[in-house]
């Protein structure tokens, strides 16, 4: 009897282990498709960890990688009241249920009624969708159900039906479906929220809250009410308020913040979220401000705004262009395109200057009509300022006075401190630098530009700019004296035009034919740009940086909080031995303060002592007249505040700020 015995637990230990072996080689080969749990969409995430944008998985289906940790524990506990009580313990499958689901098939003629599903069951079904619920899918379901415990955890499968419960429509997930109705995060749903979306799985379609809002309601209702033991921890009101909470009426869009960048980042395989350092409601605000600055263009013209902090050269702000209008190549991120700087790369050049020693900021130098070989450079506005400071003529965008300094620090030289400060100057194949580089011969970009005056920013230690919250920070490396930067940075500290904030370093850059007009500025604490034309580099006719992109840069920093720069003065060349010269220029008229009124007439600038030719400029530009006379006629644009500066043949300077109303 007993030798019979040890038989037959032998022969049943074989055909449990023959079971075992069976079954471990038919999970080998025939395992659980996971494609679809792999196939999530992509959410760009700002500093904070707040969504910025999200784009749709293969297929154009909203689907975001979901773990058990993403959402509230009370969704978890109300998704497994509901849907299957004793998941913490089964292994995939409830024999309770399944027995009960039998008895119902069996009544019904072979007919599925309830399926016994357990939520590892759903996650199988869900990995693997079949059309029709026949004993056959059940089957498999039972068999994908037991797989699935084998291989992950109760949280790892709770993951699974988080991330592809469907939500209505193209929604698919728990974080997807909190976005599209609700406009949040999941982990910040509250009860009636979070009960609704582990409501609509049952029937996406017939629960769809923005078309059968009542059926979504009595879905919901159903869900709050199998979550005995959670709710019981409510107070009556805050059970009442879950119950009568309405539900969305309408379905959100999904989070668009920063498009260019999001589809930047999201070209790495495999990423599900990508931390950036951008802050939400600067690149908001950012937007909405290249919105309003697009409205008052021409046609097909687009706006490209870049923010970052000058410490860390995190980028906190980054507008690509236009999104989404075919006329304005919104698909194009503007921030990286090659254009042509204009005059926004003096400034550079004027530091370079300062640390080799061959000018200073109260240099007096002469802008007049002078040839470098058979190049012949000429001002903005055809005319020249005759003699003034190098400060001066930074301030004033003069041409020939950089050309000259260019000329003497060596074009090869400069270009390769651009390369250096991670702004190398794109030139025609088989071209060699050359003076032309000092008014914008080359090309570079908006990003580049950006770093290029953080160097100047911080001392002349250049960095990349960083977007990505993981990118280690690069050593930073020495590109210019930290003098030199700063006399330049003083010497750009000054008003915007029509007022804005202050001490703001700014320089403005117009390429040829108005194809490209820049405007980019520091304070102690950002550095920022905007880049305004067109993606096709058209001309825009008139344009300039000074008009198009300078307003846009005030209002950026206006965003920002104050960190002003402490202006360098800018003084006229040396007096005489003994005091004041007795003839010192002097603006007669109009005197500082002078509030003048607009459609008057032409206004006539006048000046006293100095010594002749002089020059009369507004806003930094010239002034047309006889300049061996004191006085001139100017007729005002329209309202404004107004900068009238009068300039003799030694370089002094005086000057007024005015108001036209």
């Amino acid at each position: 009897m007993r030798a019979r015995r040890r038989r037959i637990l032998a022969r049943a230990g074989g055909a449990l282990l023959l079971a075992l072996g069976a079954a471990a080689a038919l999970d080998r080969l025939f395992p659980p498709d996971l494609s679809r749990l792999r196939a999530t969409g992509t959410e760009i995430l700002d500093r904070e960890g707040r969504p910025l944008a999200v784009l749709p998985a293969p297929g154009g289906v909203w689907r975001l990688r979901t773990a058990a940790e993403d959402v509230p524990p009370a969704l978890l506990a109300m998704l497994i009241a509901a849907e299957d009580r004793r998941f913490r313990w089964h292994p995939g499958v409830d024999p309770i249920a399944l027995a009960r689901a039998a008895v119902q098939w069996a009544r019904a003629g072979g007919r599925v009624v309830s399926g016994g599903s357990t939520l590892t069951m759903q996650a199988a079904r869900l990995l693997e969708p079949r059309p029709r619920r026949t004993l056959g899918a059940k089957l498999v379901e039972i068999a994908r159900a037991v797989q699935l415990e084998t291989r992950f955890s109760k949280r790892e499968i709770l993951g699974i039906w988080l991330t592809l419960a469907p939500q209505g429509g193209n929604l698919e997930g728990i974080r997807a479906g909190a976005l599209a109705w609700f406009g949040r995060p999941a982990a910040r749903l509250d009860a009636a929220e979070a009960a609704l979306l582990v409501a609509i799985p049952r029937r996406p379609a017939a629960t769809r809250p923005d078309r059968h809002p009542e059926r979504a309601r009595a879905a919901r209702d159903s869900v709050l009410g199998h979550r005995a033991g959670p709710l019981a921890g409510l107070s009556a009101e805050d059970r009442a308020l879950a119950l009568a909470a309405p539900v969305p009426a309408w379905r959100r869009p999904m989070p668009r913040l920063a498009p260019h960048l999001a589809r930047e980042l999201a070209r790495a395989p495999g990423e599900a979220r990508v931390a950036t350092t951008l802050s939400a409601p600067l690149q908001r605000a950012s937007e909405a401000i290249a919105g309003m600055a697009l409205e008052g263009l021409p046609d097909r013209a687009s706006v490209a705004i870049l923010v970052a902090e000058l410490a860390t050269r995190e980028v906190r702000a980054l507008v690509g262009g236009a999104w989404g209008e075919e006329g304005r190549a919104g698909m194009l991120d503007l921030t990286r395109a090659v254009r042509s700087p204009g005059s926004a790369l003096k400034p550079f050049l004027y530091a370079l200057a300062f640390e080799s020693g061959v000018a200073a900021p109260h240099t007096l130098v002469s802008d007049l009509p002078l040839r470098f070989g058979g190049y012949a450079p000429e001002n903005f506005d055809r005319g020249f300022a005759g003699r003034l400071t190098v400060a001066e003529a930074l301030r004033l965008s003069l041409n020939l006075p950089a050309v000259a300094l260019l000329d003497q620090l060596g074009p090869l030289r400069f270009a390769a401190a651009l390369k250096a400060a991670g702004a190398p100057p794109r030139l025609p194949p088989g071209a060699a630098p050359s003076l032309p580089l000092a008014l914008g011969g080359a090309g570079t970009t908006l990003r580049e530009l950006a770093a290029l005056y953080a160097a100047l920013g911080t001392g002349g230690v250049a960095a990349p700019l960083r977007l990505r919250a993981d990118a280690p920070a690069e050593a930073p490396r020495r590109v210019v004296e930290a003098r030199a930067a700063a006399a330049v940075a003083g010497v750009l500290v000054q008003p915007f035009p029509g007022g804005g904030p202050r001490g703001v370093a700014w320089k403005t850059g117009t390429s040829w034919g108005g194809r490209d007009a820049w405007a980019l500025g520091f304070d102690a604490a950002h550095v920022a740009g905007v880049w305004v034309g067109r993606p096709d580099g058209t001309p825009l006719p008139g344009a300039t940086g000074r008009d198009l992109a300078l307003p846009v840069l005030a209002r950026l920093f206006h965003l920002l909080p104050p960190a002003p720069l402490p202006p360098l003065p800018v003084r006229p060349g040396p007096a005489p031995a003994g005091g004041e010269a007795p003839d010192r220029l002097r603006l007669l008229f109009p005197p500082p303060g002078a509030v003048l009124a607009a459609g008057a007439g032409p206004v006539t600038l006048r000046a006293a002592g100095g010594r002749r030719p002089l020059t009369f400029l507004v806003g930094g530009v010239p002034i047309a007249g006889e300049r061996a006379k004191r006085e001139t006629l100017w007729t005002p644009p329209g309202p404004g505040f107004y900068r009238v500066t009068v300039l003799d043949a030694e370089g002094a300077a005086a000057r007024a700020e005015i108001r036209v109303q």
